[in-house]
Protein backbone atom coordinates (compact mmCIF):
# COMPACT_ATOMS: atom_id res chain seq x y z
CA UNK A 1 0.00 0.00 0.00
CA UNK A 2 2.80 2.33 1.04
CA UNK A 3 4.56 1.79 -2.08
CA UNK A 4 1.17 2.54 -4.27
CA UNK A 5 0.86 5.78 -2.39
CA UNK A 6 4.47 6.77 -3.05
CA UNK A 7 4.61 5.74 -6.77
CA UNK A 8 0.64 8.04 -6.85
CA UNK A 9 2.62 11.11 -5.08
CA UNK A 10 5.77 10.85 -7.48
CA UNK A 11 3.92 10.14 -10.57
CA UNK A 12 3.51 13.60 -11.53
CA UNK A 13 6.34 14.93 -11.04
CA UNK A 14 9.16 12.08 -11.92
CA UNK A 15 7.18 11.80 -15.55
CA UNK A 16 7.96 15.07 -16.09
CA UNK A 17 11.80 14.68 -14.59
CA UNK A 18 12.43 12.02 -17.14
CA UNK A 19 11.15 14.48 -19.96
CA UNK A 20 13.91 17.27 -18.86
CA UNK A 21 16.54 15.43 -16.93
CA UNK A 22 18.70 14.94 -19.46
CA UNK A 23 20.73 17.53 -18.65
CA UNK A 24 24.90 17.72 -19.25
CA UNK A 25 24.32 17.81 -22.85
CA UNK A 26 26.88 19.66 -25.15
CA UNK A 27 26.52 20.34 -28.62
CA UNK A 28 30.61 20.81 -29.68
CA UNK A 29 33.56 22.58 -28.36
CA UNK A 30 33.48 23.74 -24.53
CA UNK A 31 37.05 24.96 -24.83
CA UNK A 32 39.99 26.09 -26.79
CA UNK A 33 43.67 26.28 -26.29
CA UNK A 34 43.23 29.86 -26.95
CA UNK A 35 40.67 30.36 -24.43
CA UNK A 36 42.51 28.24 -21.96
CA UNK A 37 45.56 30.25 -22.11
CA UNK A 38 46.70 27.93 -19.68
CA UNK A 39 50.03 27.69 -18.21
CA UNK A 40 51.36 25.16 -15.22
CA UNK A 41 54.98 24.49 -13.92
CA UNK A 42 55.38 20.96 -13.43
CA UNK A 43 58.60 20.95 -11.04
CA UNK A 44 56.43 23.80 -8.87
CA UNK A 45 52.90 21.83 -9.42
CA UNK A 46 53.85 17.81 -8.03
CA UNK A 47 51.51 15.23 -6.65
CA UNK A 48 49.94 14.36 -4.54
CA UNK A 49 48.20 17.87 -3.72
CA UNK A 50 49.05 19.37 -7.37
CA UNK A 51 48.71 18.45 -10.64
CA UNK A 52 49.19 20.82 -14.10
CA UNK A 53 46.30 20.16 -16.48
CA UNK A 54 48.06 17.61 -18.83
CA UNK A 55 46.67 14.82 -21.89
CA UNK A 56 49.87 12.75 -20.15
CA UNK A 57 49.49 10.19 -17.49
CA UNK A 58 50.03 11.28 -13.91
CA UNK A 59 53.74 10.39 -12.16
CA UNK A 60 55.57 10.22 -15.77
CA UNK A 61 54.27 6.78 -16.22
CA UNK A 62 54.11 5.40 -19.86
CA UNK A 63 50.83 4.85 -21.26
CA UNK A 64 51.29 1.08 -21.55
CA UNK A 65 52.17 0.86 -17.30
CA UNK A 66 48.51 2.74 -16.88
CA UNK A 67 45.29 1.42 -16.42
CA UNK A 68 42.60 2.44 -18.71
CA UNK A 69 39.84 3.66 -15.79
CA UNK A 70 35.99 3.47 -16.64
CA UNK A 71 34.25 6.04 -14.21
CA UNK A 72 30.62 4.86 -13.64
CA UNK A 73 28.78 7.51 -11.84
CA UNK A 74 24.68 8.53 -11.38
CA UNK A 75 22.96 11.81 -10.37
CA UNK A 76 20.05 12.69 -8.50
CA UNK A 77 18.00 10.77 -6.42
CA UNK A 78 18.29 7.50 -4.61
CA UNK A 79 15.16 5.22 -4.60
CA UNK A 80 14.92 1.48 -5.05
CA UNK A 81 14.17 1.91 -9.04
CA UNK A 82 17.34 4.01 -9.38
CA UNK A 83 19.53 1.15 -7.74
CA UNK A 84 17.92 -1.57 -9.56
CA UNK A 85 18.89 0.81 -12.79
CA UNK A 86 22.34 0.83 -11.71
CA UNK A 87 22.66 -2.95 -10.34
CA UNK A 88 21.48 -4.25 -13.78
CA UNK A 89 24.99 -2.87 -15.52
CA UNK A 90 27.37 -2.85 -12.70
CA UNK A 91 25.83 -5.78 -9.76
CA UNK A 92 27.31 -9.09 -11.37
CA UNK A 93 30.68 -7.34 -12.95
CA UNK A 94 33.82 -7.49 -11.02
CA UNK A 95 37.24 -5.67 -11.56
CA UNK A 96 40.57 -7.90 -12.34
CA UNK A 97 41.36 -8.34 -8.78
CA UNK A 98 38.40 -10.11 -8.20
CA UNK A 99 36.41 -7.04 -6.15
CA UNK A 100 33.13 -6.02 -7.42
CA UNK A 101 32.53 -2.50 -8.80
CA UNK A 102 32.28 0.61 -7.06
CA UNK A 103 30.59 3.85 -8.73
CA UNK A 104 29.96 7.39 -7.16
CA UNK A 105 26.19 8.29 -7.05
CA UNK A 106 26.05 12.48 -6.94
CA UNK A 107 22.73 12.34 -4.61
CA UNK A 108 20.15 15.30 -4.42
CA UNK A 109 17.52 15.04 -1.82
CA UNK A 110 14.05 15.41 -3.63
CA UNK A 111 12.82 12.13 -3.65
CA UNK A 112 15.63 10.18 -2.10
CA UNK A 113 15.48 7.50 0.27
CA UNK A 114 17.61 7.77 3.09
CA UNK A 115 18.37 4.25 3.98
CA UNK A 116 19.00 3.15 0.61
CA UNK A 117 21.70 6.08 0.43
CA UNK A 118 23.03 4.09 3.61
CA UNK A 119 22.97 0.91 2.28
CA UNK A 120 24.67 1.89 -1.34
CA UNK A 121 27.42 3.76 0.84
CA UNK A 122 28.01 0.55 3.04
CA UNK A 123 28.41 -1.61 0.30
CA UNK A 124 31.67 0.09 -1.34
CA UNK A 125 30.30 3.01 -3.52
CA UNK A 126 30.76 6.84 -3.22
CA UNK A 127 27.91 9.36 -2.02
CA UNK A 128 29.20 12.55 -3.85
CA UNK A 129 27.18 15.59 -3.38
CA UNK A 130 24.58 16.60 -6.41
CA UNK A 131 23.01 19.59 -3.59
CA UNK A 132 19.73 19.44 -1.82
CA UNK A 133 17.15 20.32 -4.26
CA UNK A 134 18.87 20.24 -7.42
CA UNK A 135 19.43 23.92 -8.83
CA UNK A 136 22.29 25.07 -10.81
CA UNK A 137 25.14 27.27 -9.56
CA UNK A 138 23.94 26.48 -6.21
CA UNK A 139 24.45 28.77 -3.23
CA UNK A 140 26.20 27.30 -0.46
CA UNK A 141 23.10 26.56 1.71
CA UNK A 142 22.06 23.71 -1.23
CA UNK A 143 25.69 22.39 -1.05
CA UNK A 144 26.55 22.50 2.59
CA UNK A 145 23.28 21.54 3.09
CA UNK A 146 23.15 18.75 1.44
CA UNK A 147 26.46 17.19 3.47
CA UNK A 148 24.67 17.41 6.88
CA UNK A 149 21.63 15.95 5.78
CA UNK A 150 23.05 12.73 4.05
CA UNK A 151 25.28 12.52 7.66
CA UNK A 152 22.76 13.44 9.96
CA UNK A 153 19.46 10.99 8.25
CA UNK A 154 22.00 8.44 5.56
CA UNK A 155 24.84 8.25 8.51
CA UNK A 156 27.39 9.34 5.35
CA UNK A 157 30.40 10.26 7.38
CA UNK A 158 31.19 14.11 6.82
CA UNK A 159 34.69 13.51 5.81
CA UNK A 160 33.44 10.83 3.16
CA UNK A 161 31.26 13.22 1.01
CA UNK A 162 34.14 14.40 -1.25
CA UNK A 163 33.36 15.20 -4.61
CA UNK A 164 30.62 17.47 -6.21
CA UNK A 165 28.28 17.99 -9.17
CA UNK A 166 26.64 20.64 -10.49
CA UNK A 167 23.04 20.05 -11.59
CA UNK A 168 23.05 20.57 -15.20
CA UNK A 169 26.73 21.06 -15.04
CA UNK A 170 25.64 24.24 -14.33
CA UNK A 171 28.45 26.03 -12.31
CA UNK A 172 30.62 28.92 -11.65
CA UNK A 173 33.62 30.07 -10.46
CA UNK A 174 32.21 31.13 -7.04
CA UNK A 175 30.78 27.35 -6.97
CA UNK A 176 34.04 26.22 -7.11
CA UNK A 177 35.36 28.66 -4.18
CA UNK A 178 32.36 27.26 -2.23
CA UNK A 179 33.71 24.15 -2.91
CA UNK A 180 36.97 24.65 -1.06
CA UNK A 181 35.45 27.01 1.55
CA UNK A 182 34.13 23.43 3.22
CA UNK A 183 36.93 21.52 2.20
CA UNK A 184 35.90 19.37 -0.64
CA UNK A 185 38.44 17.48 -2.42
CA UNK A 186 36.72 17.55 -6.15
CA UNK A 187 34.57 18.85 -8.75
CA UNK A 188 33.18 16.88 -11.83
CA UNK A 189 31.02 19.52 -13.50
CA UNK A 190 33.26 20.16 -16.40
CA UNK A 191 33.71 18.57 -19.88
CA UNK A 192 36.34 17.33 -21.95
CA UNK A 193 34.69 18.00 -25.26
CA UNK A 194 37.62 17.81 -27.88
CA UNK A 195 38.43 14.16 -28.85
CA UNK A 196 42.11 12.77 -27.52
CA UNK A 197 42.46 12.25 -31.30
CA UNK A 198 42.45 16.32 -32.31
CA UNK A 199 45.86 17.97 -31.10
CA UNK A 200 43.83 20.66 -29.31
CA UNK A 201 42.00 18.36 -27.06
CA UNK A 202 40.67 19.21 -23.77
CA UNK A 203 40.70 15.55 -22.28
CA UNK A 204 43.26 16.05 -19.68
CA UNK A 205 43.78 14.18 -16.35
CA UNK A 206 42.34 15.46 -13.79
CA UNK A 207 44.40 18.19 -12.09
CA UNK A 208 43.93 20.88 -9.12
CA UNK A 209 42.86 24.55 -9.41
CA UNK A 210 46.43 25.80 -8.37
CA UNK A 211 46.56 27.54 -12.10
CA UNK A 212 43.03 27.99 -12.39
CA UNK A 213 40.54 25.82 -15.12
CA UNK A 214 41.68 24.51 -18.57
CA UNK A 215 38.36 23.52 -19.33
CA UNK A 216 35.07 25.07 -20.53
CA UNK A 217 36.54 27.94 -20.97
CA UNK A 218 34.14 28.98 -23.96
CA UNK A 219 31.27 28.36 -22.06
CA UNK A 220 31.49 29.59 -18.44
CA UNK A 221 32.70 33.25 -17.69
CA UNK A 222 35.18 34.22 -15.12
CA UNK A 223 37.43 31.23 -15.20
CA UNK A 224 40.60 29.93 -17.13
CA UNK A 225 43.47 32.34 -18.04
CA UNK A 226 44.80 31.43 -14.56
CA UNK A 227 41.39 31.18 -12.80
CA UNK A 228 39.32 30.29 -10.35
CA UNK A 229 43.26 30.32 -8.82
CA UNK A 230 41.95 27.29 -5.64
CA UNK A 231 45.48 25.68 -4.49
CA UNK A 232 44.57 22.08 -4.03
CA UNK A 233 40.74 21.48 -5.52
CA UNK A 234 40.61 19.07 -8.38
CA UNK A 235 38.68 18.72 -10.90
CA UNK A 236 37.83 15.40 -12.86
CA UNK A 237 36.53 16.41 -16.38
CA UNK A 238 33.67 14.47 -17.51
CA UNK A 239 35.07 12.87 -20.97
CA UNK A 240 32.65 13.03 -24.19
CA UNK A 241 32.21 10.18 -26.58
CA UNK A 242 32.16 11.51 -29.79
CA UNK A 243 30.41 9.59 -32.74
CA UNK A 244 31.50 9.92 -36.12
CA UNK A 245 30.84 13.58 -37.19
CA UNK A 246 33.75 13.76 -34.14
CA UNK A 247 34.67 17.18 -33.04
CA UNK A 248 31.19 18.03 -33.98
CA UNK A 249 29.74 14.96 -32.37
CA UNK A 250 29.94 15.14 -28.89
CA UNK A 251 28.01 12.97 -26.77
CA UNK A 252 28.40 13.65 -22.26
CA UNK A 253 25.86 12.69 -20.04
CA UNK A 254 23.38 9.52 -21.03
CA UNK A 255 25.00 8.80 -24.39
CA UNK A 256 22.25 5.97 -25.45
CA UNK A 257 19.61 9.11 -25.46
CA UNK A 258 21.20 10.95 -28.28
CA UNK A 259 21.09 10.65 -31.71
CA UNK A 260 24.23 9.63 -33.81
CA UNK A 261 25.86 10.56 -36.55
CA UNK A 262 23.29 13.53 -37.59
CA UNK A 263 20.26 10.90 -37.67
CA UNK A 264 17.11 11.92 -36.51
CA UNK A 265 16.29 8.94 -34.36
CA UNK A 266 18.23 6.87 -31.73
CA UNK A 267 19.90 3.85 -33.10
CA UNK A 268 21.38 1.71 -30.61
CA UNK A 269 23.98 0.10 -33.26
CA UNK A 270 25.48 3.49 -33.68
CA UNK A 271 25.51 4.26 -30.10
CA UNK A 272 27.74 0.88 -29.04
CA UNK A 273 29.94 1.84 -32.61
CA UNK A 274 31.02 4.99 -31.46
CA UNK A 275 31.13 3.94 -27.75
CA UNK A 276 33.78 1.72 -28.78
CA UNK A 277 35.69 3.70 -31.15
CA UNK A 278 35.99 6.31 -28.29
CA UNK A 279 37.11 4.26 -25.93
CA UNK A 280 39.55 2.78 -28.60
CA UNK A 281 41.18 6.25 -28.68
CA UNK A 282 41.93 6.36 -25.06
CA UNK A 283 43.12 3.32 -24.84
CA UNK A 284 45.24 3.44 -27.62
CA UNK A 285 46.62 7.01 -26.71
CA UNK A 286 47.52 8.14 -23.15
CA UNK A 287 44.86 6.69 -21.65
CA UNK A 288 42.99 9.26 -20.01
CA UNK A 289 40.06 7.77 -18.05
CA UNK A 290 36.22 7.48 -19.65
CA UNK A 291 33.65 7.90 -18.34
CA UNK A 292 29.40 6.42 -18.14
CA UNK A 293 27.33 9.19 -16.66
CA UNK A 294 24.21 8.27 -16.26
CA UNK A 295 20.64 9.75 -15.01
CA UNK A 296 19.46 6.06 -13.68
CA UNK A 297 16.11 6.82 -13.80
CA UNK A 298 16.00 6.88 -17.71
CA UNK A 299 16.88 3.37 -17.97
CA UNK A 300 15.02 1.96 -14.73
CA UNK A 301 12.95 -0.90 -15.86
CA UNK A 302 10.67 -0.93 -11.83
CA UNK A 303 9.39 2.61 -12.23
CA UNK A 304 5.65 3.10 -13.72
CA UNK A 305 6.36 5.07 -16.95
CA UNK A 306 9.60 4.84 -17.87
CA UNK A 307 10.13 2.09 -20.42
CA UNK A 308 13.51 2.01 -21.97
CA UNK A 309 14.03 -0.29 -24.45
CA UNK A 310 15.75 -3.78 -23.88
CA UNK A 311 18.38 -3.35 -26.83
CA UNK A 312 19.79 0.20 -25.35
CA UNK A 313 19.98 -1.58 -21.69
CA UNK A 314 21.71 -4.48 -23.83
CA UNK A 315 23.47 -2.47 -25.54
CA UNK A 316 25.66 -0.82 -21.98
CA UNK A 317 25.71 -4.23 -21.04
CA UNK A 318 27.51 -5.14 -24.18
CA UNK A 319 29.77 -2.12 -24.33
CA UNK A 320 30.87 -2.86 -20.97
CA UNK A 321 31.76 -6.82 -21.50
CA UNK A 322 33.78 -5.57 -24.44
CA UNK A 323 35.62 -3.11 -22.44
CA UNK A 324 35.88 -5.88 -19.94
CA UNK A 325 37.78 -7.97 -22.09
CA UNK A 326 40.38 -5.64 -22.92
CA UNK A 327 43.61 -5.63 -20.49
CA UNK A 328 43.85 -3.36 -17.43
CA UNK A 329 40.35 -1.84 -17.52
CA UNK A 330 38.93 -0.87 -14.59
CA UNK A 331 35.53 0.19 -13.63
CA UNK A 332 35.82 2.79 -10.95
CA UNK A 333 34.24 5.62 -9.31
CA UNK A 334 35.47 9.08 -8.90
CA UNK A 335 37.50 8.57 -5.81
CA UNK A 336 39.18 5.66 -6.61
CA UNK A 337 40.38 7.00 -9.63
CA UNK A 338 41.42 10.39 -8.05
CA UNK A 339 43.37 8.03 -5.37
CA UNK A 340 45.80 6.78 -7.71
CA UNK A 341 46.23 10.11 -9.74
CA UNK A 342 47.35 10.87 -6.56
CA UNK A 343 49.52 8.11 -6.40
CA UNK A 344 49.86 6.90 -9.83
CA UNK A 345 51.64 3.56 -10.11
CA UNK A 346 52.06 0.95 -12.68
CA UNK A 347 49.83 -1.95 -13.32
CA UNK A 348 52.26 -4.21 -12.08
CA UNK A 349 51.36 -3.04 -8.84
CA UNK A 350 47.95 -2.30 -8.48
CA UNK A 351 47.33 -6.17 -6.78
CA UNK A 352 48.70 -3.68 -3.79
CA UNK A 353 47.23 -0.27 -3.94
CA UNK A 354 44.56 -0.22 -1.37
CA UNK A 355 41.72 2.09 -3.16
CA UNK A 356 41.24 -0.95 -5.42
CA UNK A 357 40.82 -3.45 -3.17
CA UNK A 358 37.45 -4.74 -1.48
CA UNK A 359 37.44 -5.32 2.58
CA UNK A 360 33.59 -6.33 4.24
CA UNK A 361 32.82 -5.16 7.58
CA UNK A 362 32.28 -8.00 10.16
CA UNK A 363 29.41 -7.60 11.63
CA UNK A 364 27.51 -10.77 13.02
CA UNK A 365 24.32 -11.38 10.48
CA UNK A 366 22.26 -12.09 13.21
CA UNK A 367 22.81 -8.87 15.07
CA UNK A 368 19.68 -6.59 14.76
CA UNK A 369 21.33 -3.36 14.11
CA UNK A 370 20.02 -0.11 12.01
CA UNK A 371 23.70 0.06 10.21
CA UNK A 372 23.28 -0.25 6.25
CA UNK A 373 23.76 -3.68 5.84
CA UNK A 374 19.79 -5.72 4.81
CA UNK A 375 19.68 -8.11 7.28
CA UNK A 376 21.00 -6.88 9.94
CA UNK A 377 18.54 -3.26 9.95
CA UNK A 378 15.84 -5.46 8.86
CA UNK A 379 12.72 -4.49 11.06
CA UNK A 380 14.44 -1.57 12.22
CA UNK A 381 14.22 1.47 9.91
CA UNK A 382 11.79 4.33 11.08
CA UNK A 383 9.03 5.44 8.63
CA UNK A 384 9.62 9.50 8.01
CA UNK A 385 5.60 9.80 6.15
CA UNK A 386 6.02 13.35 5.14
CA UNK A 387 3.58 13.79 2.43
CA UNK A 388 5.97 15.32 -0.20
CA UNK A 389 7.76 12.73 -0.04
CA UNK A 390 8.35 9.31 2.61
CA UNK A 391 11.35 7.76 3.82
CA UNK A 392 12.76 5.52 5.28
CA UNK A 393 15.82 6.24 7.91
CA UNK A 394 18.09 4.32 10.62
CA UNK A 395 18.42 7.90 12.32
CA UNK A 396 15.46 8.96 13.35
CA UNK A 397 12.63 10.91 11.37
CA UNK A 398 13.02 14.64 11.43
CA UNK A 399 10.37 16.95 12.61
CA UNK A 400 10.11 18.59 9.08
CA UNK A 401 11.50 17.97 6.16
CA UNK A 402 14.95 19.09 5.55
CA UNK A 403 15.67 22.11 3.63
CA UNK A 404 18.76 24.28 2.68
CA UNK A 405 17.43 26.67 5.71
CA UNK A 406 17.17 23.66 8.06
CA UNK A 407 19.42 20.57 6.92
CA UNK A 408 19.05 18.78 10.56
CA UNK A 409 16.16 19.94 12.19
CA UNK A 410 15.25 18.25 15.76
CA UNK A 411 14.51 14.99 15.61
CA UNK A 412 10.59 13.46 16.43
CA UNK A 413 10.42 10.58 18.89
CA UNK A 414 7.32 8.67 18.56
CA UNK A 415 5.43 7.89 21.53
CA UNK A 416 6.93 4.82 23.13
CA UNK A 417 10.20 4.49 21.04
CA UNK A 418 13.58 6.60 22.17
CA UNK A 419 15.57 9.14 20.48
CA UNK A 420 18.30 7.48 17.92
CA UNK A 421 21.73 8.95 17.94
CA UNK A 422 23.85 9.93 14.37
CA UNK A 423 27.06 8.52 13.33
CA UNK A 424 29.79 10.27 15.27
CA UNK A 425 33.11 10.93 14.02
CA UNK A 426 34.85 7.96 15.53
CA UNK A 427 32.77 5.06 14.42
CA UNK A 428 32.06 3.63 10.87
CA UNK A 429 28.83 3.80 9.45
CA UNK A 430 28.04 -0.33 9.42
CA UNK A 431 29.69 -0.80 13.04
CA UNK A 432 27.56 1.98 14.40
CA UNK A 433 24.16 1.17 16.35
CA UNK A 434 21.85 4.87 15.84
CA UNK A 435 19.22 3.26 18.78
CA UNK A 436 21.74 2.09 21.52
CA UNK A 437 24.26 5.15 20.57
CA UNK A 438 27.18 2.58 21.18
CA UNK A 439 30.12 1.33 18.29
CA UNK A 440 30.45 -2.09 17.93
CA UNK A 441 33.84 -1.93 17.46
CA UNK A 442 36.02 -0.99 19.98
CA UNK A 443 39.30 -0.99 18.39
CA UNK A 444 41.47 2.08 16.09
CA UNK A 445 41.71 -0.53 13.25
CA UNK A 446 38.05 -0.38 12.71
CA UNK A 447 37.45 2.95 13.42
CA UNK A 448 36.52 5.80 10.91
CA UNK A 449 38.45 9.23 11.31
CA UNK A 450 35.81 11.92 10.21
CA UNK A 451 37.51 15.48 10.27
CA UNK A 452 35.59 18.12 11.53
CA UNK A 453 33.94 20.54 8.16
CA UNK A 454 34.23 24.17 8.38
CA UNK A 455 30.01 24.08 7.92
CA UNK A 456 27.23 25.02 10.46
CA UNK A 457 25.58 27.54 12.25
CA UNK A 458 28.48 30.45 13.17
CA UNK A 459 30.86 28.83 11.22
CA UNK A 460 31.12 25.71 13.75
CA UNK A 461 32.89 22.52 12.67
CA UNK A 462 30.28 19.85 12.23
CA UNK A 463 31.90 16.04 13.59
CA UNK A 464 28.55 14.46 13.29
CA UNK A 465 26.67 12.76 16.19
CA UNK A 466 24.23 14.06 18.47
CA UNK A 467 20.54 13.68 18.19
CA UNK A 468 19.10 16.47 15.46
CA UNK A 469 18.72 20.20 15.68
CA UNK A 470 22.16 21.70 16.20
CA UNK A 471 20.74 25.09 15.85
CA UNK A 472 19.99 24.90 12.25
CA UNK A 473 15.79 25.27 13.20
CA UNK A 474 16.67 28.95 14.98
CA UNK A 475 16.67 27.26 18.60
CA UNK A 476 19.95 27.90 19.80
CA UNK A 477 20.46 24.39 20.59
CA UNK A 478 23.93 23.41 21.83
CA UNK A 479 25.94 22.28 18.46
CA UNK A 480 27.52 18.19 18.64
CA UNK A 481 30.73 18.75 20.21
CA UNK A 482 33.53 17.04 18.54
CA UNK A 483 34.50 13.50 19.21
CA UNK A 484 37.78 11.64 20.24
CA UNK A 485 39.55 9.06 18.37
CA UNK A 486 39.62 5.39 19.95
CA UNK A 487 42.89 5.36 20.04
CA UNK A 488 43.07 8.90 21.08
CA UNK A 489 45.14 9.95 18.22
CA UNK A 490 45.34 13.09 16.59
CA UNK A 491 43.09 12.88 13.11
CA UNK A 492 43.99 11.83 9.90
CA UNK A 493 42.25 12.49 7.12
CA UNK A 494 41.85 9.46 5.26
CA UNK A 495 41.33 9.63 1.63
CA UNK A 496 38.62 6.95 1.19
CA UNK A 497 35.55 6.48 3.78
CA UNK A 498 34.26 4.03 2.11
CA UNK A 499 37.27 1.90 1.98
CA UNK A 500 36.99 1.16 5.71
CA UNK A 501 33.95 -1.18 5.98
CA UNK A 502 32.34 -2.61 2.72
CA UNK A 503 29.56 -5.44 2.12
CA UNK A 504 30.21 -6.98 -1.52
CA UNK A 505 28.00 -4.68 -4.34
CA UNK A 506 27.01 -8.30 -5.52
CA UNK A 507 24.90 -8.53 -2.46
CA UNK A 508 23.08 -5.14 -3.08
CA UNK A 509 22.65 -6.32 -6.68
CA UNK A 510 20.92 -9.80 -5.86
CA UNK A 511 19.11 -7.28 -3.23
CA UNK A 512 18.42 -4.80 -5.88
CA UNK A 513 15.11 -4.71 -6.63
CA UNK A 514 13.83 -6.94 -3.24
CA UNK A 515 14.72 -3.61 -1.44
CA UNK A 516 12.60 -1.59 -1.91
CA UNK A 517 10.09 -4.00 -1.05
CA UNK A 518 11.24 -5.14 2.16
CA UNK A 519 11.60 -1.74 3.43
CA UNK A 520 8.09 -0.86 2.89
CA UNK A 521 6.95 -3.26 4.98
CA UNK A 522 9.42 -3.16 8.02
Amino acid sequence: MWISALLSVLGIALQVSVVTAQDGSISGPTSSSSAAGYSCDPSQCQLPNCNCASTSPPGGLSPSDVPQFVVFTADDAIQSYTIDSVNQFLAQRQNPNGCPIKMTYFTSLNYTNYTLVTDWYVAGNEIADHTMTHVGSPPADEINGNIIALNALAGIPLDAIQGFRAPYLNYTAQTLQLLANVDFTYDSSSAASIPVTDPGTDAYWPYTLDNGLANDCLTVEGICKGLPKIPGLWEIPMYAFFDELGIDGPHLMDPWLDTANGASSVNDTATFEYMKNTFTAHYTGNRQPIGLYTHPIHLSTTYPGVDPPNSTIQMINDFLDWVQMQQDVWIVSNEQLLAWVRNPVPVSELDSFAPLKCSTPQVDSSLKICNGIPQNEAGLLEECDFPDFPFFTCYGCPQVEVSPSNPNPPQQVPAGQQIRYRLPSNCSTPFWDPIAGSCLCQSSACAFTDNSRPIGPNGANLTGGGTGGDGFDGSGSTPTPTYINFNGATPVKLWSGSLVGMMSALAVGAFGAATGWVLVNV
